[in-house]
């Protein structure tokens, strides 16, 4: 069967000297555990750091950025202030740079399992037997654990060449590439692919698109050919995908498009894993939170793509203002003494 892209591991050069590899199981103390290496994570490390906190970062991938190193590294990213465009790998290794100063511990390869309160700490414990206690608990881990939707035509297909993303676009240069999908991660790839493929095929199964309308428009406009009201029935090849069977809902007629590499870009479906039995209060698999970024349990925050309240709009400009939020308030239950506003970043220079 087709097995999707693996994380590339980092070069030994790229890991931070205060990373603990996954096989030291050390108790670990600081101010502030940060649960997620994504950007907002990242970002949070900094803030925690400029504010004067002792800041472990723990995250089951096995090296810092989240989905976006694992999933997207080279995939363009036009909603952060102040890039017109920054690419996804870029922007991990920038907010890396920003917190370095400050040292935070990146406990990387360590997946939290259980969170227990004190009387003025959480101990969480991780499947590798880490322990971490700490004042304050900020959960950022994006949507959690997640796991790619399958493709129902490949599941009959006992060849390679299906992916669920593209950590590399050189990987699929000068090949024939189907994407199957609507949404924003089709159209983000097909935009980004279509200058280094041999061709580009879009496959939706509706004639509405979930992507931002920005980005539909350009790929309308390039060289990707889009089909709608389709589905990709089956693909076809010896030891490898050479090409894919596509059907349209209307009638059933079908053609077949050439394919050397097929990306079931379908969406994730997300877990929280052991923190959905925290205790934490929950909505559609994501933590609620209040204006303060306060959880319901005492001592455990949220930012990011997982935290939820009305009005909530997922962005990662988002998470970085929420991250500030969650560590000027946290920082109140650190030291009563503390104001919540410190100041600006700019009246410390």
């Amino acid at each position: 069967m087709s097995q999707p892209v693996q994380p590339a591991q980092p070069d030994e050069a790229e890991v931070s000297a205060q990373a603990v590899p996954a096989d030291v199981p050390d108790p670990v103390e600081a101010d502030l555990l940060i649960v997620g290496a994504g950007p907002t994570g990242l970002y949070a490390a900094y803030y925690a750091g400029f504010r004067g906190l002792k800041v472990a970062v723990l995250d089951s991938l096995p090296e810092i950025g989240g989905q976006i190193t694992a999933m997207y590294p080279e995939k363009m990213i036009y909603d952060v202030a102040g890039f017109p465009a920054v690419k996804g790998q870029d922007l991990v290794d920038a907010l890396g740079e920003q917190a370095a100063p400050f040292e935070p511990v990146y406990l990387l390869g360590h997946r939290a399992e259980q969170l227990v309160h004190g009387d003025d700490a959480v101990v969480v414990t991780c499947h590798t037997g880490l322990v971490v206690t700490a004042k304050v608990v900020l959960i950022s881990g994006g949507i959690g654990t997640f796991s790619p939707r399958p493709l129902p035509a490949a599941d009959a297909f006992d060849g390679e060449g299906v992916v669920f993303f593209v950590p590399r676009l050189a990987e699929l240069a000068d090949l024939d590439v189907l994407i199957v999908g609507g949404g924003d991660s089709a159209f983000d790839w097909a935009m980004s692919l279509e200058p280094l493929a041999k061709s580009i095929t879009l496959v939706h199964r509706r004639d509405k698109f979930r992507a931002h309308e920005h980005t539909v428009q350009r790929v309308l406009a390039s060289s990707v050919e889009v089909i709608t009201s389709a589905e990709v029935t089956a693909l076809q090849g010896n030891g490898r995908v050479e090409s894919a069977v596509i059907t349209a809902k209307e009638d059933g007629a079908q053609r077949t498009v050439p394919a050397q590499a097929v990306v079931a870009a379908l969406g994730f479906v997300a877990d929280l894993g052991p923190m959905s039995r925290w205790g934490l209060e929950q909505r559609k698999r994501h933590i609620l939170v209040d204006s303060t970024m306060r959880t319901n349990l005492p001592r455990v925050f949220a930012a990011g793509d997982i935290a939820d309240y009305d009005g909530k709009v997922k962005l990662i400009a988002t998470g970085f203002g929420e991250a500030a939020t969650a560590v000027n308030n946290a920082m109140t239950v650190i030291d009563p003494s503390a104001k919540v506003f410190p100041g600006h970043s700019s009246d410390s220079g």
